[in-house]
Formats: C-alpha cells, structure tokens, sequence
C-alpha cells in the first residue's frame, strides 16, 4: 500500500495512517528510553518463532508486550500466565495496528520469585563447590563446655535457646555474640563475628540462629559471604534459622541444621538427667567390675601363695621325705622276707578256712548220720525188744526161729533181748 502525500491547506494538515502511527511512535521513543514496568503476565503466547506474546497488567490497566528472538532464549525462567514478573522494555508502537506496546528486552521474575531463583541459583553454584559436602562437615562435641550464639540479642529465638539449655544443662556456658539478623547491615556483621569467634577459640560451638520470617527478613542468610564465613570458620557450626520449612544457605552450608532454635539447643546440649542415670549406671558396672575383679586378684594371690609354699625348702624337704617314706613302704612291702610272711599267713589263713570248713561239713553230716540213726531205731527190731520181746535164733543155721514147729527141727537156740543173749539147748 503506498502512503499517501500529506495534503497541504490553508486551514488544516491532513495525516495517513501510517504517518500518524509513525509520529505517534517516534514521539512515545523520544519521550520514553528502556524503562521498567512490573505486571503479571496474561494471555501469554509462545508461537514457534519463539518470539513471546502477552500483556503485562494491573488492577486498572494493561500494556501489550512482546519479547522477540533470542532476547527470549536466554531467560532462566518459564513464564506463564498469573506469573509477576519485571520487564526492560522500550515504549514503542505495533504500526500495523496501530497498538500500543512494549519491546521487552529483559524479563525477571519479581518479588519473591526472583528471591528464590537467586536462592536455587546460588545454592546451585555453592553446592558444584562442594561447599556443602557431608565430608567436610565438622563432628559437633556432644558436651559442649561453652557455647557462642550468634544471632540479635534482643531476639524470641534468644530466650529460647537460654529456656532449654538452661533446663537441660546448665552447666554450658553461653555467651551471645550480637549481630543484625536482618537487613543490608546483617551479612557482613555476620561474617566479622563468625571471624573474631574462629580467630579467639574460646567456645566449642556457634549457634547461628533467628526467628521466622518472610524470605525477605531471612535473606542475610542466603548470603555467599555469610555461607563462605561459616566454611571458613574454625569451630563447629549450627545453624537454626526460621521455622522448621525455612531453609537457607547458611543451613546448607553449617556443620548441623536445626529445624528451631529451641530444637538446636536440644541438639547441642545433653539433658542432665540423662547423663545422671548413665552416671549411676556406669557407677554400678563399675563396682561389679571392681568386685569381680578383687575376687579373682584375691583367688591369683592364694593360687601363688600356695605355689610360693610349696616351692618353700622346709616344704620341699617334708615332701621329699614323704616320698621317701612312701617308697621305702613300697620297697618293705616287695621284700622277699615280707612276701614270705605275707604268703605264708594267706596258707595259713587258708587252712584254718579249709578247717573250718571240714569240720562245719562233718557236723553237718554227723548231725544227719544222727537223724537217720534216730529214724532207723524208730524202726529197728531192738526198739521192739526193749519193750521185753525176744528173737529166738537157730544156732546152727542162724535163721529165726519164727514158730513152734520150725523149732522141733533145731537143737540149740540163740535168745536176742535187748540187753544181749541167751543160749539155751532144746529138750526133745
């Protein structure tokens, strides 16, 4: 489309479009050099030119923006839309439509958002360090004689560490190095007394704490120079910043991370009730220990006592000689004549045993011999005849004579009675 020649009039100059928005846009860029304007983003575009598109807006207003190739490549954050961000832009004019714009030349993220990718960048960095490795993390002493704490001295967090530490151990010694915990001011007083307090030796641990606030009131403690100082820090260092989900560089950077003031002063001292049983445990193992081992010191002297008397001359000399007694027993007792005699009353011993023995067998047998002999008298004829019967014998033929007409036949008797015989002679 060709512009155009401006008519010339008497009464009045007649502009084009074209030549309207561009008066309009070399006026707002020689009125307006690169400026700063903070809005949230809306109606964010990102075609695949890669340039970006979108309007930054505030409660009453709007502006069109666009950020073109490669000042867009080299953000370090993704913008979206509802994001509130802070632009460099120059004021200018879109001629083709005659709109109002901005030609963003730098774009960061505002407020808070910019607070936490300068965080999330500088831990990064410090991290890559190896400032944060657990290797180089200092033991903290689990009975720590006196403790720095370095923090404002007219802080809540102050009371509260002095509240358990007090109740818990109260022998610690504490003493408050005082520092701003918050403003421009803060780090570098920070990092002078973590240097003084390395530099003097006098505590066995720093505490570097302060109570919860926003990430602007905590940011002395996103500080590199404060992270550096507490690396460089010869003593143990713990640090309690904020509340529990608060996490700054000087946590990362500290030997130790308490969630809480008062938390960092549960770690930092023992509870002296605790140390009080084990105490009075170990006192009692202690004793056991010593009991035992009297007893067997006492069992080793005997042992050696007994040992020493027994290596003693008069006691070596008395076993000498009963050693000496006891093989002249045992030589008496293999001498010949000592065998013999020994021999000897076993023969004898022996016979009188076999004596015995044949007289115990003849008293028996005569004792029977006597039973028999009273059984065979029971029924001998003799028992008959001392009741006054007689045996009348043939003397010649020395049969009996057992009737009156066997005796015709003899001449001459023989009468058997008790006492003795008779000899008759048969009258015919």
């Amino acid at each position: 489309m060709h512009e155009l020649p401006a008519v010339q009039t008497a009464e009045r100059e007649i502009f084009s479009p074209s030549q309207l928005v561009r008066l309009a846009r070399n006026l707002l860029e020689d009125a307006f050099p690169l400026i700063w304007v903070e809005g949230e983003i809306s109606n964010f575009s990102r075609p695949a030119s890669g340039h970006l598109y979108f309007s930054l807006k505030d409660a009453q207003a709007q502006v069109r923006c666009a950020m073109f190739k490669p000042k867009s490549t080299w953000l370090r954050f993704k913008p979206a839309d509802g994001m509130r961000v802070l632009a460099r832009a120059r004021v200018g004019l879109y001629e083709a439509r005659g709109e109002f714009q901005l030609v963003v030349e730098h774009l960061e993220e505002a407020g808070e958002g910019a607070l936490l990718r300068a965080f999330a960048e500088l831990k990064a960095r410090l991290a890559a360090e190896g400032l944060f490795d657990t290797a180089i993390k200092r033991p903290i002493p689990k009975l720590p004689r006196r403790i720095g704490i370095v923090t404002s001295p007219t802080a809540a967090a102050v009371r509260d560490v002095l509240s358990v530490i007090a109740r818990r151990f109260p022998l610690a010694q504490i003493e408050i190095l005082p520092v701003p915990v918050q403003g421009k001011e803060a780090p570098p007083a920070i990092v002078t007394t973590l240097a003084a307090a390395s530099k003097a030796r006098r505590h066995d641990v720093l505490l570097l704490t302060r109570g919860g606030g926003s990430l602007e009131d905590l940011w002395a403690f996103n500080d590199e120079t404060v992270a550096r100082a507490i690396r460089a820090c010869t003593i143990p260092v713990v640090s309690a910043i904020g509340h529990e989900i608060d996490f700054t560089i000087a946590d990362f950077a500290a030997d130790l991370r308490a969630p809480t003031p008062s938390a960092a002063a549960e770690l930092l001292v023992p509870d002296a009730n605790e140390i009080r049983r084990a105490l009075d445990h170990v006192r009692v193992r202690l004793q056991q220990w010593i009991r035992h081992h009297l007893h067997v010191l006492a069992q080793r002297s005997d042992h050696t006592l007994d040992r020493l008397r027994a290596q003693h001359p008069r006691q070596r000399l008395r076993a000498g000689r009963d050693r000496l007694a006891s093989l002249y027993a045992r030589l008496h007792r293999q001498h010949p004549a000592v065998t013999l005699t020994r021999r000897a009353d076993a023969l004898r011993t022996g016979i009188e045993r076999m004596h015995a023995q044949f007289a115990h067998r003849l008293q028996a047998r005569e004792q029977r011999l006597s039973e028999l002999a009273r059984t065979l008298n029971a029924v001998s004829p003799l028992a008959t005849m001392q009741r006054g019967y007689t045996i009348l014998i043939d003397r010649d033929t020395g049969t009996v004579v057992r009737s009156v007409e066997a005796s015709r036949h003899a001449s001459r008797f023989r009468a058997r009675l008790a006492d003795g015989e008779i000899f008759l002679a048969h009258d015919k």
